[in-house]
This record gives C-alpha cells, structure tokens and sequence, in this order.
C-alpha cells in the first residue's frame, strides 16, 4: 500500500515541503531514497525502537521510501516522525486517510518520545501556506510554531500520542498563543540601562547618533574606561522591533537552533558579542551545510566585536560585502543560500598595544611604530565603512563617586524612536530602506542637501583629513541623523561639523 506523508526541508530561512512516499509490498528489504543525508539514513534503528515501545513494529516486508524532491538533500533526525507514521499507515497499523492533512516533523528517541528540531518558524509558515490542516511536532517547539495563525499546531510528547491521535483514541490538545499580546508585552525588556554609566557624555550622544541613525560604529580607548559596559546598553536605546522585524529574526534564530525553550517569538533585538576566535565561516555563516552566522544572528539587531583588532585579519574583510548590502550570499556547486545580515556594527579597541596611548595619566610603553602598526590592524576600507569613530577617555574619580543619577536609556529611547520616525516616513515609498545608514548615493544627494557653508566645511575637511569618498558619504548620513535628532528639516553646518570630528581614525596623523 502506498501512503504519503508530509515533512519540510529548511533552505536558507525559508522551508520547502518534502512529500515521504511509502510503499509495502512483498518482500523483505528497507530502502531509503531521495538524497538522505546520514542522519535520515539511521532513522530506521530509531524507528524501530520506538515503535516497539509502542507496541508497534516496522513490518517484515519490502518497505521503499522516497523523499521527494529527490534532488534536494534531506538533513537531520526531524523526519523520524513523518517516516515512522507513514510505515504504520502503509501497513495499515493506523487509519492512512488523514495523515496527509498534517505537516508532521520530529527526531524520535529510541524510548519512543519526541526532542525538538530546529527550523519551525519556516516549517509552520510552509505549512499555512500549503494549505496544511495543522502541525504535529515535538511539545518543546509548539509555542514557537503557534505564532503563525490560521494553522492548528498539536505539541506533542511521543510517537504513541500520535499513533493514538490518527486512531481516533485521543485528541491533541492544539497550542494556542495571543501573537500581538505577547509581542507588546515583552517590548520593553532591558535589564541594562544608560543611567549605570557615570559621564561618558559625548560617547553616549555618539552612541544615540548611531542608534537614531542604524549607523556603525567604533569606540577607541583605554581598557576600563566603559567601552564594552556602553556597548552592552545600545540595545537598550534602539527603537523596539516591529512584529514583522520580530518574525524575521526569529526565523533565523531557528533555523540555527538558537531559540529557547518554550519561546514563541523574539521580542527584543539581537545582541552578538562573538569572541576574537571566531572564524570566518562562524562569522557570516557557511559550513558543510549552511547555517546563518554571528551577523547573520545578528539581524535586526547589533554585532559587537570587542577588540577589534584582535579578530583574524581574514574574519574583517570577510565583513565589507555584507555591511554594504546587508545581506550575506553562501554559494555552493550545487545550490545559493542568501541569509539576511542588516546589522548594526558596535566594535571596540586598545589605541595601542598596551592600551595607554593618549591616557591623561598613565604613559603609554609602544613606539610610534607599534601604535601604527596596531591601528593597521584595520583596513582602511572596512574603517570606511563605519560612520563613527569615537575616542573614549577615562572617567575621572569625581564623575564616579557622584550620587546623581545619569540620563536613563528610556529618555534617550524616546529621541531615537522620533528620529526614526521621521525616517520611515522620509523614506515610505522605498523598500529596503528604514534607517538614514541604508541610504544609497542617490538617496543621500536628495535628501542630504547642504548649503554653501556646509559645503564649504566639508570641503576643507576632506582635504586636511584625507577623506575617501565612501568618509564623504557616511559624513553626510550622519549629519542627517544629526539634523533629525534635532527635528531639523536643513542639514546645518554645525550638524556638519559634529558629523566631520566622528573621523577621527581617518586623521593621517592619528597614531603619529
């Protein structure tokens, strides 16, 4: 007898329905067809152990199993279920007439029980739009899949539920989630707030600049003098997510497995602090079989890179791409996977090897040659493309010991979300286009306008400084940032100006 059953294969953040064609018929052999990788392959110990605890068995008899389409190869332990309840119905252990309505995907224990599986926010979102009836999966991911509506999403703890289910002893219990209640209720849930940094005021006006603006940025200074501790609060001033923002990241996070346990969606923007030993594939995804990488992870979100010069020189040129298109492309022989990377760049350094260069106390130990040489460490081109340097100086004893509290993360929110604002309807009519970081050079030519004075300034700063036409650009998307902070409709000179000193690593002379 010939059963179908139906599972779903993740390609990039988007999933694929797989039709598990069963057919019994006599004779005795067990074939697995339509290139399964190893994993698909050892199912069938898996099955046969569960089914057994269930008082079932894989049928002595010829059993052949296609996976199509054949062409795409099947990976991971999450087709056990699918396959194993298509045997059944094929040999007529379960009723075969409604397996067909139901996406069902599951790695099996050999007890019989269910573990969770990556991949379910696109599998679910598949399943809707096939026309799926519901989705039966392990209990641990049900949260995660209620929130596509208009699909019944059955969580469930073991292969005998299932069996049940189809036998008509039981009826799953559907999982069921308020999407829009949960999302507005967890908007606003950082722990880390501005207000624990004693002064620090011109990075923190800097770092509400880049938030305000989607811009990159890389703060230089000694160590302790709160780089990493502003860095960890950015998240905490950029505007929330929008639910479609929230769908988008939570794809990614499943694809690569990231999503707790028992979370039905990501509420909160990404914060990826990835060690100095990451490698180039951990960093912007690849692999044997693709997977997302930190940027990728880090979509909707911020990629802090603490030390930067401590990375692998391969590992930061591998960034210039996706920071330009915000989007990363993994080509293989066989097949592309695109995975979205519009990410915020946070990143920190030493200005020297010890640290102390230009400290007001302590004297820096490093030759002019030294410092050079580790401010090299950063190609010009991949310092072109972040907007704004700041230099971070030691907070002085008498800001510390003060009692009074600084400005709080959720005042500093508020001027973000207004400038923000006034983007999304600057630019309504674009796609793609959310932030003034994401301007295009067509873009930037309308709508960062300057006057005779402020093209006069900038003139002369991309003469004494040494600017490169991509400096000239970020200047002028910084400066409208700077302008819609202020709810200024004109680019002034004195935005210019403020836009022209967040150069400071582009200076000739800097290090010397």
């Amino acid at each position: 007898m010939l059963v179908k059953t139906y599972g779903s294969a993740v390609h990039g953040i988007d999933a694929l329905t797989i039709t598990i064609e069963v057919n019994i018929s006599a004779g005795i052999n067990f074939f697995l067809v339509g290139l399964p990788d190893s994993a698909v392959k050892e199912s069938q110990q898996r099955i046969d152990s569960a089914l057994r605890q269930c008082k079932q068995k894989i049928p002595g008899k010829k059993i052949v199993i296609n996976m199509a389409p054949a062409d795409i190869r099947k990976e991971g332990s999450a087709y056990d279920l699918p396959i194993a309840i298509g045997i059944l119905a094929a040999d007529e252990q379960i009723p075969g007439t409604e397996v067909h309505k139901y996406m069902i995907m599951g790695e099996l224990s050999l007890d019989g029980s269910l573990k969770p599986i990556k991949g379910v926010l696109p599998i679910a979102i598949r399943a809707r739009e096939d026309g799926f009836k519901g989705f039966i999966l392990p209990k641990e991911n049900a949260r995660e899949a209620a929130v596509v509506d208009k699909l019944e999403v059955f969580g469930v703890e073991s292969i005998k539920q299932v069996i049940d289910f189809f036998k008509g002893k039981i009826i799953l219990e559907q999982t069921v989630i308020d999407t829009r209640k949960e999302f507005f209720n967890s908007l606003n849930s950082s722990e880390l707030d501005f207000s624990d940094v004693k002064g620090q005021e011109n990075v923190k006006r800097a770092m509400e600049i880049a938030a305000a603006g989607g811009h990159n940025i890389i703060m230089v200074g000694p160590p302790g003098a709160g780089k990493t501790m502003l860095a960890k609060r950015i998240s905490g001033i950029l505007p929330p997510l929008t639910l479609h923002e929230a769908l988008e990241t939570t794809k990614i996070h499943s694809v690569a497995g990231k999503i707790s346990k028992g979370t039905s969606l990501m509420v909160t923007r990404p914060f990826i602090p990835p060690h100095h030993t990451i490698s180039d594939v951990a960093l912007v995804g690849g692999g044997a079989y693709p997977q997302p990488g930190a940027i990728s992870l880090a979509h909707n979100g911020v990629l802090f890179l603490d030390e930067l010069p401590e990375f692998k020189r391969t590992v930061l040129e591998v960034m210039r791409q996706p920071l330009e298109d915000r989007q990363i492309t993994i080509s293989r022989a066989k097949f592309t996977v695109e995975y979205p990377a519009s990410f915020m760049l946070v990143s920190s350094m030493n200005p020297c090897p010890c640290g102390y260069y230009n400290h007001p106390e302590k004297d820096c130990v490093c030759t002019t040659g030294m410092v050079q040489k580790y401010l090299n460490k950063i190609s010009g081109p991949l310092l072109d493309r972040i907007d704004i340097h700041i230099e971070v100086v030691p907070v002085p004893f008498s800001k510390l010991s003060e009692m009074e509290a600084s400005e709080s993360s959720e005042s500093v929110r508020k001027r973000v979300i207004a400038s923000r604002d006034i983007q999304l309807a600057r630019f309504k009519e674009t796609k793609e286009v959310y932030s003034n970081a994401q301007m295009s050079s067509r873009q930037i030519r309308t709508y960062c306008e300057i006057d005779a004075a402020g093209q006069a300034l900038l003139k002369n700063a991309m003469e004494k400084l040494g600017l490169s036409a991509r400096a000239y650009d970020r200047i002028l998307k910084v400066s409208r940032t700077i302008a819609d902070l202020e709810n200024s409709e004109a680019i002034q000179a004195d935005h210019l100006a403020e836009a022209i000193q967040y150069r400071s690593l582009d200076r000739d002379n800097w290090g010397n």
